[in-house]
């Protein structure tokens, strides 16, 4: 017996062993000290209404500068993730020189689309293993209250007719949800069944204070219906909707008739205002530093596929990002998949076996919301605060991407 234990002991520390492999230390570790976000709010009638996107992004690196432990002139570059600004790249350098970083901090602004915030992650991720810099800010920000990602006017027909997946590009994101829905034979009922789980799910999470060390407070404006700006201190998630049930769901009319009878306002992601980041370094600086490390950076990776069913992207993501780091399913103790709709999750979900119990346990994007450049980081905020909880280690994320992508980051919580 004693020689069975002393071989199980040695297989867990083999570097054979996966899990083993990601979970271990060393000094060159990309690690993350501080993950935070703002509340996420109704665009359009919710506390960002009022409220510039270049404000929302003021407010979350302010709080970054505030809570990170160490002087703003330590860090040489900040991402932040935005799909539907052009004039998102001055607004995120206005906003941190506002916030507090010398004008030696480099920023930038990324899109690619729903996974922008994590695209920034692994951006400067990636540039701290490269030596190009020490210390770096990822960050998300979105204000769909000034203005989605829509494409109004179809793009230029001669470069349109070379390929049919070319002209899919063009398909909106309500279109493409009915073609998962279509194509994979999902219903209805299985739709409004997951988004009202969704629902429960948030809201036993609120109530039990389990976003409180998520969210930093922002105090901002907001205009009442007399139309006199009043100050206020927004602190938390609003989309989320308690007592939502499946029967009351289905009871919900179809949003893009046009398209299909199966997506609705009540099983597709809330249209949101919101914004996070991600402080990242070495271990060894972190250390030097004095600072707390919440989790470790392991990896990320991007697949594509077929952009008329774009929702499906993790199902090419997930598989190939375990497969690079030889994990499995079974490996991952919290799984946050964005929920753009009920069709992608659901889909995604069955396909790959997902243990739903590990899914989305404090809700996703039906609940949440889906700021656009923000659910990137975002995800990762929840996922860390999830897993310090519940005492668990290996944080996988993923989302779909426009246009047909996916995207997939894996993490391991040390907190």
């Amino acid at each position: 017996m004693a020689a069975e234990r002393v071989s199980s002991l040695l297989k867990h520390l083999s570097p054979n062993n996966p899990v083993a492999a990601i979970t271990s230390k060393s000094p060159d570790d990309v690690v993350i000290t501080l993950a935070i976000r703002t509340p996420l709010c109704k665009s359009h009638k919710g506390g960002f209404k009022d409220t510039s996107l270049e404000y929302i992004m003021y407010s979350v690196l302010k709080a970054t500068r505030e809570r990170m432990g160490f002087s703003p002139e330590l860090v040489e570059d900040i991402s932040m993730g935005n799909v539907s600004d052009g004039k998102a790249a001055y607004k995120a350098r206005t906003a941190a020189l506002a916030a507090g970083f010398p004008n030696t901090v480099g920023v930038s602004s990324i899109n690619r689309f729903c996974s922008s915030g994590l695209k920034a992650t692994a951006d400067i991720a990636h540039a701290i293993v490269a030596g190009s810099i020490e210390i770096g800010i990822a960050a998300g920000a979105e204000s769909m209250t000034a203005g989605g990602d829509s494409v109004e006017t179809p793009f230029d027909e001669n470069v349109l007719k070379h390929s049919q997946e070319a002209r899919d590009c063009m398909q909106a994101m309500g279109w493409t949800s009915e073609n998962v829905g279509r194509d994979f034979g999902l219903t209805r009922e299985a739709l409004d069944e997951y988004a009202a789980e969704s629902f429960r799910r948030a809201e036993e999470a609120q109530k039990a204070g389990w976003f409180d060390d998520e969210i930093v407070p922002v105090t901002t404006q907001v205009k009442g219906p007399d139309g006199d700006l009043k100050t206020v201190t927004l602190t938390r998630d609003e989309g989320i909707r308690p007592g939502t049930t499946a029967a009351g769901l289905g009871k919900i009319r179809a949003a893009f008739p046009q398209w299909g009878t199966m997506t609705t306002g009540g099983n597709a992601s809330q249209v949101t205002d919101g914004a996070s980041a991600v402080v990242l370094m070495k271990r060894s600086k972190a250390i030097q530093l004095g600072l707390p490390i919440l989790a470790k950076y392991v990896g990320s990776t991007i697949a594509g596929l077929s952009p008329r069913i774009m929702g499906i992207g993790p199902t090419v993501a997930i598989p190939k990002l375990l497969k690079q780091h030889n994990l499995t399913l079974n490996d991952c103790d919290v799984i946050e998949v964005n929920e753009a709709f009920a069709t992608m999750a659901v889909y995604t979900r069955d396909f790959l076996g997902l243990d739903w119990s590990k899914m989305n346990p404090r809700g996703g994007a039906i609940a949440l919301g889906h700021p656009l450049g923000t659910t990137g980081a975002r995800q990762i905020v929840t996922g860390l605060s999830e897993c310090r909880r519940t005492k668990k280690k290996v944080l996988l994320t993923s989302m779909c991407i426009g246009t047909g992508m996916g995207m997939a980051g894996l993490f391991v919580n040390e907190q």
